[in-house]
């Protein structure tokens, strides 16, 4: 039986895995020769982790998963790090793989995501605004505006007029609700998809100007692939019913 592997270390670079053994329920028998290395966006990690087990269940393919920032992937495909699929939270940070050379299809996007405040459970602040996070006392997270998270709430905020100071800066969207979580900020702006996940932790309240910025997640089979039939599968099955149920389910919007 194959298993799934995930990691949220960005700055490692993990091995294609092999996969032993089959099952008669393969949709495409030659694909579980290799396994399958996916680099996908932080925010991310709940819903591809659900996907590939599924997908594993139907393809009989090992998938190991590597979550990050989506700059922070770029920059490590890039530099020659062995991936077969991108899946990034922007455009733009997909935009630097494509140009470079190192895909092969043209990048397709299958979701949609949006920011919330993220405050802790409760929101004893009773933030409902941008404009509630600009207080002196008030510790706010957000994401480098290099990381699709960060941009889209440069975007919001500028849309709102809002100047917001933020205390720290984080390289994922991850990172970023972490420290809400951890009670180190009173809010983050996070994906309504990350602040859903952590709903035992934190509420997400909704903002207008957060229509104005949502990203588009693109995924594409990369130039390195050592298993592209395999990685064309994934894809396939990340923008089927299956696959959508899991995302539309964590918050996701379809394009």
């Amino acid at each position: 039986m194959t298993r799934l592997r995930t990691t949220l270390a960005a700055g490692t670079v993990l091995a294609v895995l092999a996969v032993t053994g089959c099952t008669d329920d393969r949709s495409d028998p030659s694909a579980a020769d290799e396994g399958l290395t996916v680099f996908a966006a932080a925010s991310l990690t709940e819903s591809f982790t659900r996907i590939g087990q599924d997908f594993e269940a139907v393809q009989g393919v090992q998938v190991t998963f590597s979550f990050a920032g989506s700059s922070t992937l770029a920059a490590q495909i890039n530099q020659g790090a062995p991936a077969d699929v991108f899946a990034a939270a922007a455009p733009a940070n997909m935009a630097t793989v494509v140009d470079a050379g190192n895909s092969t299809d043209e990048p397709v996007t299958f979701v949609r995501n949006q920011l919330v405040i993220a405050v802790p459970k409760g929101n004893p602040d009773g933030v409902t605004s941008l404009s509630d996070l600009t207080g002196p006392d008030r510790k706010v997270a957000l994401c480098a505006e290099q990381v699709p998270c960060g941009a889209a709430a440069r975007a919001a905020l500028d849309a709102a007029g809002v100047a917001l100071t933020p205390v720290t800066l984080e390289q994922d969207v991850k990172a970023a609700l972490a420290k809400v979580r951890l009670g180190e900020v009173d809010a983050a702006l996070v994906y309504r998809t990350d602040a859903r996940a952590a709903a035992e932790d934190v509420d997400g309240v909704e903002f207008p100007e957060s229509a104005g910025a949502i990203n588009d997640y693109p995924i594409v089979v990369l130039a390195g692939a050592t298993n592209p039939a395999a990685a064309r599968a994934f894809i396939e099955h990340v923008r089927s019913d299956t696959g959508r149920a899991v995302l539309t389910a964590a918050g996701f919007q379809v394009p």
